[in-house]
C-alpha cells in the first residue's frame, strides 16, 4: 500500500494565503479491475533542501519546500477536496528502509495515476507568454510568431527550467498516461505542450538536443495502456534496456547520486534483482556505481571508483571490432562503421560496413570512435583515445538498425563467435563531463595512477614511468587494430621513450648515448614488459604465431632467451600452417636461436607442418648448412 495526500479545499475565499490544510491516507495499488485510479501524481522539482514553510496534517505542521508550497497553494481548489501523491509528503523521508521501498513502487504509482502534474514553477520571465504562444503553435501549426525574439527568449527560458534537468521525472512521465503541464496559472495538456514545442525547434534548432528525450516521453503518454507491466514481482515500464537508459540519460540532476541509478530502474526492461541494484538508501554510491558497472559489462571487470563522484576507472582485456566513419542525429543517431578487425576475429577475410541506428545519447559519437567489445560483455561499447587512455563515449550500444551490403547482420550471435580478446583497455567512464573536456582534466592521472597496471611498482618511480609506457603502447596496439597505422607509430614512440626513461631510473648509473638517453634495446623493452605481469606470453596474431614464433623467425636471439627463460612460454606451439619456432629459425638460417631453442632439452625436433615439412628438411632445401649441422648434432 501507499500514502495519499488529501488537500482540502479553500474554506474562505478572501484568506488565499490561509494554512493549507491536508490529511494522509492509507491506499492499495493492488485492484485489478482498475487501470488507472482517481487520483493525481505531482512531478516537481524539490529545489533548495531548505524548508522554509509548513503544511498542516491533522494539525501536525511538516516542514516542505518553497516550491512544493507554491505547488500546493496553485492545486488546492476552492470547493473540493483534491487527492495527490507527493513524494516528500507520502514518503517517510526519515526513514531510508521505507524510501528504497516505495521508489521501487513509483513506476507503478505514476502509471496508476488518472493525471500526472507537471509543475514548472511561479510565472516568471514572460512563462505566461511563453506558454500561450506553444499552445496557439499547436493549435495553427503556425511558427510565424515563433520568430520574435522576446518570444522566442521566453520560451527558451521556460524550457531551461530546473524540472527538465531532473532524473526522476523522465520515469514520472514515462509512466504517466495523462499528462497536465502547469506554470504559474497557465495549464497546457503534455501532447499539445509537446507539439508546440516541436515547432519552436525549427526557430531554435539548437534547443532540440537539450529536452528531446522528455518531451519524447510526454508525447508518447496518450499511447500508453492503462496499466504497467509487472515482472518478477517488480513493475515495470520496459522502456529499454538499463545500460541504454545510462547512456542516454545519466546527465540529468538529482540531489543524491544513488538516484542518477534508481530513477532509472522503473524504465528498465532489465532485472535489478540479480545485480544489487535494487533500490536502498544505505548502500553508499561507490559501491552501487560499481554493481552497475558489473551488471552491465561483467563481474570480472576492474573497477575504481572515488567517493561521490560520478566517474570510474575501468580495466578489462577486449578487442577492436571497428570504427565510426561518419554520422547523422535526428531524434535518433545514425551511426556509419567500418569493420576492419572483426573480420579477423572471426577468421574472415575481408572488412565490412553497417549502419547501426541508436537512440540518441547524452554524450555525442563522433567520427573517428571506435567500436570494441569487452571480454565477458554481451554488448559492444563506443569509446574515444585520449592520452593514455580512452573515454567511454557508450557503454551498451544496441543497433536498431543492422544493414549491410549484404543483408541484415543478427549481432547478438555474431558477438558470441568472438573468443579471443587480445588488447587491454584502461577506459574512464565519466558521468560528470563532456569528452570535450576530458582532455584538460589533470585530475584523471591521479584517478588512473591509483589503478596501475604494473602494481608491483605503483609506489616507484619507475612504476609510474613503466605504467603509462604499457598504457600508451596499449592504445597503440588498439590504433594498430584499426590501421590508424600513422596514430599508431605516433604512439608507439611515445611508449619507447617512456620505457627509456624507467629502464633510465630502474639502473642509475647506465651508458649514455649522444643524446643525453639511455639506449634501450628490443631485449630491454621485451624485459620491462614481461615486467608488468600483463603480457599474454603465447597470445597468437592471425595467423596464429605466438611472439616465441614471430622473435623466432626474426633471429632476435636476446629476445628469444628472454622468453625461455620465463619458462611459462609453449615452446612447441604450431602457427596455421604447422610450423613451430624451430621450424621458422631453421628455415630462416638463424643459427644462434635454432642453438638456444634445441638447448631447453623440449624443442620437438621431428615436428612436421601441414606440408610435411620438419625443421631439418626447411634447413636443407634452404641451404642453412650450419643449421643443418646443428640439427643433425654435428655442429
Amino acid at each position: 500500500s501507499i500514502r495519499l495526500l488529501r488537500l482540502m479545499p479553500l474554506e474562505n475565499e478572501s484568506t488565499e494565503g490561509a494554512e493549507i490544510q491536508c490529511e494522509l491516507l492509507e491506499y492499495s495499488l493492488q485492484d485489478p479491475n482498475k487501470g488507472t485510479h482517481l487520483y493525481e501524481a505531482l512531478s516537481y522539482t524539490w529545489g533548495s533542501s531548505e524548508k522554509p514553510r509548513s503544511v498542516s496534517i491533522k494539525g501536525q505542521n511538516l516542514a516542505v519546500t518553497e516550491n512544493l508550497y507554491t505547488a500546493l497553494l496553485r492545486l488546492r481548489d476552492r470547493s473540493f477536496e483534491r487527492i495527490i501523491w507527493i513524494d516528500a509528503v507520502c514518503i517517510n523521508q526519515e526513514n531510508l528502509k521505507e524510501q528504497g521501498h516505495q521508489v521501487q513502487l513509483m513506476a507503478e504509482i505514476y502509471s496508476k495515476a488518472i493525471r500526472v502534474l507537471v509543475w514548472l514553477g511561479e510565472t516568471a520571465d514572460n512563462s505566461d507568454t511563453a506558454m500561450e504562444r506553444i499552445r496557439i503553435a499547436a493549435e495553427n501549426e503556425s511558427t510565424d510568431s515563433l520568430n520574435n525574439k522576446i518570444i522566442q527568449q521566453a520560451i527558451f527560458a521556460l524550457l531551461q527550467r530546473p524540472w527538465f534537468r531532473r532524473i526522476w521525472v523522465l520515469q514520472e512521465v514515462a509512466a504517466a498516461r495523462h499528462i497536465l503541464i502547469i506554470c504559474g496559472s497557465i495549464e497546457i495538456d503534455g501532447y499539445a505542450f509537446c507539439l508546440g514545442v516541436n515547432r519552436f525547434y525549427e526557430a531554435r534548432p539548437d534547443l532540440e538536443s537539450l529536452i528531446r528525450s522528455i518531451i519524447y516521453l510526454i508525447r508518447g503518454a496518450i499511447f500508453r495502456p492503462k496499466h504497467v507491466m509487472s515482472s518478477l514481482g517488480r513493475a515495470s515500464l520496459n522502456i529499454r534496456p538499463l545500460g541504454e537508459l545510462i547512456d542516454m540519460f545519466h546527465t540529468h540532476e538529482a540531489t543524491k547520486p544513488v538516484d542518477k541509478v534508481y530513477a532509472l530502474l522503473g524504465m528498465s526492461s532489465d532485472n535489478p534483482n540479480t545485480a544489487n541494484l535494487l533500490p536502498d538508501y544505505e548502500v553508499i554510491w561507490e559501491k552501487l556505481f560499481e554493481n552497475l558497472i558489473k551488471f552491465l559489462l561483467c563481474n570480472q571487470v576492474f573497477v575504481k571508483t572515488r567517493g561521490n563522484e560520478g566517474r570510474a576507472v575501468i580495466k578489462s582485456r577486449g578487442c577492436v571490432l571497428g570504427q565510426v566513419l561518419s554520422i547523422k542525429s535526428d531524434d535518433r543517431d545514425n551511426v556509419n562503421i567500418t569493420f576492419r578487425n572483426m573480420p579477423k576475429l572471426l577468421g574472415c577475410k575481408k572488412e565490412f560496413h553497417a549502419l547501426w541506428t541508436l537512440q540518441a545519447s547524452a554524450k555525442h559519437i563522433r567520427e573517428g570512435d571506435i567500436v570494441c567489445l569487452l571480454q565477458g560483455a554481451l554488448k559492444p561499447m563506443i569509446i574515444r583515445p585520449c592520452k593514455d587512455y580512452f573515454i567511454i563515449i557508450r557503454i551498451a550500444a544496441s543497433p536498431e538498425g543492422k544493414s549491410t551490403k549484404s543483408g541484415d547482420i543478427e549481432w547478438a550471435k555474431l558477438l558470441r563467435l568472438i573468443k579471443v580478446f587480445p588488447r587491454d583497455f584502461l577506459l574512464i567512464w565519466d558521468w560528470e563531463n563532456s569528452p570535450e573536456k576530458l582532455q584538460d582534466l589533470g585530475e584523471y592521472e591521479t584517478l588512473i595512477r591509483t589503478t596501475n597496471w604494473v602494481s608491483e611498482h605503483s609506489k616507484t618511480e619507475l612504476g609510474d614511468h613503466l605504467d603509462k609506457a604499457t598504457r600508451t603502447w596499449n592504445v597503440a596496439m588498439v590504433l594498430d587494430d584499426l590501421e590508424e597505422y600513422q596514430k599508431a607509430e605516433g604512439r608507439l614512440q611515445e611508449a619507447m621513450e617512456g620505457y627509456k626513461v624507467a629502464f633510465g631510473v630502474e639502473h642509475p648509473h647506465p651508458p649514455k648515448s649522444q643524446y643525453g638517453r639511455t639506449p634501450l634495446s628490443h631485449e630491454a623493452v621485451i624485459k620491462l614488459l614481461l615486467k608488468t605481469g600483463k603480457v599474454e606470453i603465447d597470445f597468437k596474431n592471425e595467423s596464429g604465431r605466438t611472439p616465441l614464433s614471430l622473435v623466432a623467425g626474426g633471429g632476435y636471439e636476446a629476445v628469444v632467451k628472454l622468453l625461455l627463460e620465463t619458462s611459462n612460454v609453449e615452446i612447441n606451439s604450431k602457427d596455421e600452417s604447422g610450423q613451430t619456432p624451430l621450424s621458422w629459425a631453421a628455415r630462416r638460417g638463424h643459427h644462434a636461436v635454432v642453438k638456444l631453442l634445441l638447448g631447453t632439452g623440449n624443442v620437438e625436433i621431428d615436428s612436421k607442418d601441414k606440408n610435411g615439412r620438419t625443421p631439418l628438411i626447411w634447413a636443407i632445401t634452404r641451404g642453412h648448412k650450419a643449421v643443418v649441422k646443428l640439427l643433425l648434432g654435428t655442429g
